[in-house]
């Protein structure tokens, strides 16, 4: 059996890779949303944007629950921190996915110019809005949260909804949509042809930049900007139980980079972060999307990745009450349940990739304007 201290280092990486997986996967699907109103020029060219998507981005949805259902498994105190915290922007997100079931079971039923333009724009707002949250999402966290425990560990959230769209916040917004838009415009031009794909090929150039741009930009007001990191200073038992109060925290403005310091090969994330999507942008113009893809995905990793090497080992630290900021080390499950659901996790994982691989080998191809008008009534 594995220790609790290993089990702990295991989960974040779980926690990690299901980020990454949404990213990745969901992420492709709302990229192509964004997109949608802008490189579709007319009811055609649009049904086939939608069919890039259309047989996966539902399967693609397992990310998205499957992330939220570890870190409440996983987690459990940042979970109720965190949703308590964030509620009404974890709401904007739950209504602006209303949209895509909806929009994309009943865009296409009705032959009318006005109703399948409200649903597009609709669909926009599915593919727009969760990263843009996600990442004001991330910029918060690196900032840090205003909560604090009760004694009986009950989180109170002491900021507001408007607090959480600060500058840096909002420029984090910014990467992850240009992120996600870019992953999403690769993803079209390899199953699109013609003008669809060159419009696709432009748009992943644009939001690269946009992207690297910010990138930087982000990582330098990090450092340079006045906003202070957090690092432990006590003693920390990595087998203790959970006791988020159980440390002695201080904040300083280049803690955030202590762990670049200490492992220099780190600095492999922000450089695959730049490196992969300045080489998608490349590759897809070239016409070489498949290879592109995986570059921006490659991307996604390194974007992430720099966040949360930056950030460990905490997950969630409070600005208000440094000494209760969550960790790796206190703010997790019991040692039996991350047992079990590591080995649940080591069953299933692999089916959910085996079968998502064949689902999108079955489905390859071009979507083509010939394609949908000979499939009128079965396409979206």
């Amino acid at each position: 059996m594995l220790d609790y201290p290993t089990l702990k280092i295991i989960w974040w990486l779980l926690v990690g890779v299901l980020l990454v997986g949404f990213a990745v996967m969901d992420g492709h699907d709302m990229g192509v949303g964004t997109l949608l109103p802008f490189v579709g020029k007319g009811d055609d060219e649009r049904r086939v944007v939608i069919n890039t998507v259309g047989p996966h981005w539902d399967g693609n949805q397992v990310w998205f629950i499957t992330g939220g259902g570890a870190i409440f498994a996983a987690w459990p105190l940042v979970y109720a921190t965190a949703f308590s915290g964030f509620y009404w922007a974890m709401m904007a997100v739950l209504w602006a996915l209303f949209f895509r079931p909806v929009g994309f079971d009943y865009r296409s039923k009705i032959q009318n110019a006005t109703w399948r333009n409200t649903w597009d724009w609709g669909l926009f707002i599915g593919g727009f809005i969760p990263p843009v949250i996600f990442g004001v999402a991330f910029g918060n966290l690196l900032q840090g949260v205003p909560f604090h425990f009760t004694g009986l560990l009950e989180p109170i959230y002491t900021g507001s909804f408007w607090q959480l769209l600060n500058p840096f916040a909002l420029l984090a917004g910014v990467v992850s949509s240009a992120l996600i838009t870019m992953h999403g415009a690769v993803y079209l031009a390899h199953r699109t042809e013609g003008d669809i794909e060159r419009r696709a090929q432009t748009a992943a150039t644009w939001a690269a930049v946009v992207m690297v741009l910010g990138f930087v930009a982000a990582g330098l007001w990090l450092r340079f900007g006045g906003i202070q990191g957090y690092m432990i200073t006590s003693p920390v038992d990595p087998a203790g139980l959970p006791d988020p109060l159980a440390k002695t925290v201080v904040r300083s403005a280049d803690a955030w980079w202590l762990n670049y310091g200490r492992q220099p090969l780190i600095w492999l994330l922000p450089a695959l972060g730049i490196g992969s999507a300045l080489l998608a942008a490349t590759l897809c113009r070239a016409g070489k999307t498949l290879t592109a893809f995986v570059m921006s995905s490659l991307s996604i990793l390194g974007v992430i990745g720099t966040a949360g090497a930056a950030m460990f080992p905490f997950v969630m630290p409070s600005s208000t009450m440094p000494n209760a900021s969550l960790t790796v080390w206190d703010s997790v499950s019991s040692h039996l349940t991350l047992t079990v659901m590591f080995w649940a996790t080591m069953i299933f994982m692999p089916i959910i990739i085996f079968y998502t691989s064949w689902a999108y080998r079955v489905m390859r191809g071009k979507v083509t304007v010939a394609h949908i008008r000979a499939n009128d009534h079965a396409a979206y």
